[in-house]
């Protein structure tokens, strides 16, 4: 499946909905294409809606790296939302859970680039409670 990206904005922050797979291909490279786009129009506070990706491979992690480096050394940030189960395991199998700022809602990873406003984290540490130890066969 391509990968999808549709740009909106709220409150001066862009917001980024990606639908299909962040994986190696096209679909990486398009993204990529589209963040070098938004450093040079000066858009450098980026919300990244996971809600639609299905499938994020050992490239996709890195690509979500690359943006954020990208977008702090441009002297803004990077907040995922909307990030599914699936997509946690990676980032904790990666041991990357440290290195993103991820959030429930648009709304509070918005309010994480406005200091003074409450933005509640996604607690990576309850999903890894929630979901247990996994069997032993």
């Amino acid at each position: 499946m391509a990968l999808e990206i549709v740009q909106r904005e709220q409150e001066g922050i862009a917001i980024i909905d990606l639908k299909g797979h962040l994986t190696f291909g096209p679909g990486d490279a398009h993204f990529r294409s589209e963040l070098d786009r938004l450093v040079q129009a000066k858009q450098i506070r980026v919300v990244l809606n996971l809600k639609d990706v299905g499938e994020i491979d050992t490239t996709g992690l890195g690509t979500l790296l690359f943006a954020l480096a990208k977008l702090q050394k441009a002297g803004g940030g990077l907040a995922l939302v909307n990030l599914k189960p699936l997509h946690i395991e990676a980032v904790l199998g990666a041991k990357l859970a440290a290195v993103f700022e991820v959030f429930k809602t648009d709304q509070d990873a918005i309010n994480s680039f406005f200091p003074g406003r409450e933005a509640r984290r996604y607690d990576i540490l309850e999903f890894v409670r929630s979901h247990g130890e996994p069997a032993e066969s």
